[in-house]
């Protein structure tokens, strides 16, 4: 009898930590999201910027994004809300709106182009996946076979180490 009771319990505790796991990838998740407001071009529709875009998460404005301007707020778990004022030109009223969006599990960084999600395109028009570029000055520092000479003017080889005489 103790042999099968300490089996159910092995079992039992084994499912909760599996549990605890499963509840941890779903709340503990954290993602940014960054907030574009660039015009879109659509299926031969091109679809302008308003003015201004202001998006306030948990009631903190994150990101005030005139034409072409990006921001960004960092988010914890799948449930993503924000509050989006639009104005659509200068001088006029702004408009409230909030969003509410379920985030990807597979994407850290998203792009959440915030005037083709109010044009009512499928998301995966406005919602795309961040992928960092590798800039140009960083690319020309990869390995390239010759000596690297560093702002000094010092000649430096890659695997040499500095020795104290």
């Amino acid at each position: 009898m103790s042999k099968t009771r300490t089996l159910f319990i092995r079992i039992g505790m084994v499912a909760v930590l599996i549990g605890i796991c499963a509840l941890m990838f779903v709340i503990g998740r954290g993602h940014t999201v960054y907030f574009d407001n660039k015009s879109v071009d659509y299926n031969g529709q091109t679809i302008e910027t308003p003015y201004k875009i202001e998006v306030y998460v948990d009631g903190e404005r994150v990101a005030k994004l005139y034409d072409g301007e990006r921001g960004m707020a960092k988010w914890m778990g799948q449930n993503f809300r924000m509050v989006v004022e639009t104005t659509k030109e200068k001088g006029s009223d702004a408009s409230a709106s909030a969003v509410s969006l379920k985030l990807p599990y597979d994407m850290d960084g998203i792009i959440l182009n915030v005037p083709a999600m109010f044009a009512g395109l499928p998301q995966d028009v406005y919602l795309t996946q961040f992928i960092p570029t590798v800039a140009e000055e960083d690319a020309a520092l990869e390995d390239t076979g010759e000596e690297m000479v560093d702002e000094f003017g010092i000649t430096q080889e890659e695997d040499s180490e500095i020795s104290a005489e």
